[in-house]
């Protein structure tokens, strides 16, 4: 779940995710946010771009981990082919997180970050 407390926003993963992301949740600095979009297929390679490193994948059902492509890092957190929040930073260890795109997590970041110029996008639809 996706939460906000002070100037830091962070993922906070389960602890069953946190085994399959061979990571903690990730954080950062909100003044960083660059922008968000919501994507409704997160299964192409304009989402999920490089290679799992570490983490668990298994196509089409869970992508939980680090995603390392040539322009630096993703934290994904993909379940079937659920729609996906995707949180862009700058200066930060993660380029980008892929989230759910639960209702609470939609709208926590309209509600709090609601000047980075939201947009909706159906990125790759039908391809896979």
């Amino acid at each position: 779940m996706l939460k906000i407390e002070g100037k830091q926003i962070s993922y906070e993963l389960s602890n069953l995710e946190k085994i399959g992301a061979l990571s903690s949740s990730p954080s950062a600095h909100i003044s960083n946010l660059i922008s968000f979009q919501r994507v409704e297929n997160p299964w192409t390679k304009e989402v999920l771009r490089g290679m799992r490193a570490p983490g668990t994948g298994i196509p089409y059902v869970i992508m939980l981990g680090t995603m390392r492509h040539k322009s630096g890092k993703d934290f994904c957190v993909v379940y079937k082919k659920r729609p996906v929040l995707i949180l862009e930073f700058s200066n930060e260890k993660f380029a980008r997180w892929v989230i759910p795109a639960t209702s609470e997590n939609l709208a926590l970041v309209k509600t709090k970050i609601g000047d980075k110029q939201p947009h909706n996008s159906n990125a790759g639809e039908g391809r896979n």
